[in-house]
């Protein structure tokens, strides 16, 4: 008797780690987001959607996990706040993604792991560092979710996805290109990180598109090196006054089978929508055309994915950080292997 009394203990301890929302045998099986009708949203642990935390990706499908880097900007710094804030802001997402049907916390296990240990005093020490944290945290094949954090982290998160899964083809949404060759001088900055990837043969550069270029430029041909790796380059100009849909379906062709990492930089944002990052450019997407964007990767290998340069300094009403946990939580629900509801009508 005292066996059972002890099995039923273990049992029970599992199923409030797991802070299931309902009763069925499938959701029990996955942890799920704390509910608002659980605990206020002011309440509880600042984790990502308020998600159970664990050290390590034992058992995980997907991880969030955050990426506190800000000493590769060229502007504003403040982003290595932008993962605490964007857990902060992602307390008011809820579990089911209404308009798609996506129904990612009955089919995913998925937790927070909190921030990779980086060197904030040594940049290239720092890329090494989220390069080492990324490559145990896929090992075992869980998909990375990353909150930023300034962009030169993708470099090494590329580095790592692509010693697990090879080349990949990349979804890049953003204000700027980021190939710079180098930086006053470095060759390591928030503005060089896909010519290091493309360098280092972490790109498949026929499945790398970037969505959303514009602002002013160093000179005329600044988008040719990234068309001249094969790169097809979608400036802000040609999305202005229309759906994205349309575009997305072309990627997802373009992409095929392979597998697909992306890459949203906030700033490719209009800044009226989303003005806390470091290189604000005018005449940017709608937060609808970002969700386009994503929700058009569905059906595309997705392997993981970032959203970067969210800086809360310059964050005076939160919205920007709340439009990245958006963006996550759209990620997460692209991933293969989602539940997926019909949608309302």
């Amino acid at each position: 008797m005292a066996v059972k009394v002890h099995a039923l203990c273990n049992l029970l301890q599992k199923v409030t780690h797991f802070r299931s929302i309902s009763t069925t045998s499938n959701l029990l099986r996955f942890n799920q987001p704390l509910s608002g009708n659980e605990m206020p949203r002011a309440g509880g642990i600042a984790s990502m959607m308020r998600l159970p935390v664990q050290q390590s990706t034992d058992d995980l499908d997907v991880c969030f996990v955050g990426v506190p880097l800000d000493i590769g900007v060229s502007n504003r710094s403040g982003t290595r706040f932008g993962p605490r804030q964007t857990r902060t802001e992602s307390a008011l997402i809820r579990a089911v993604n209404v308009s798609t049907g996506a129904a990612p916390f009955e089919s995913l296990q998925v937790a927070d792991v909190g921030d990779v240990w980086l060197n904030l005093y040594n940049l290239p020490k720092a890329v090494n560092d989220i390069a080492d944290g990324f490559s145990k945290l896929m090992a075992n094949g869980c998909k990375t979710l990353a909150i930023g954090g300034d962009h030169t982290m993708t470099y090494p998160i590329l580095k790592a996805v692509a010693k697990k899964y090879g080349p990949v083809g990349l979804v890049h949404v953003d204000a700027h290109t980021d190939t710079q060759d180098t930086m006053l001088g470095e060759k390591i900055a928030h503005g060089t990180p896909f010519r290091r990837a493309v360098e280092d043969g972490c790109l498949d550069c026929q499945r790398v598109v970037q969505i959303g270029l514009r602002g002013s430029g160093y000179g005329h041909d600044d988008y040719d090196w990234g068309i001249q790796q094969g790169f097809r380059v979608v400036p802000a100009t040609e999305c202005w006054h229309k759906s994205l849909s349309p575009l997305m379906e072309e990627v997802c062709h373009q992409m095929g089978d392979g597998p697909v990492y992306i890459s949203f930089d906030i700033d490719a944002i209009d800044p009226g929508f989303c003005p806390g990052t470091g290189t604000p450019e005018i005449g940017g997407l709608t937060p609808i055309q970002a969700l386009e964007i994503i929700r058009g990767c569905k059906g595309m290998t997705v392997i993981g994915g970032d959203v970067v340069e969210v800086s809360p300094p310059y964050d005076t009403n939160g919205l920007t950080a709340l439009t990245a946990a958006n963006l996550l939580f759209e990620m997460l629900c692209v991933l293969p292997g989602v539940k997926f509801y019909p949608r309302m009508k």
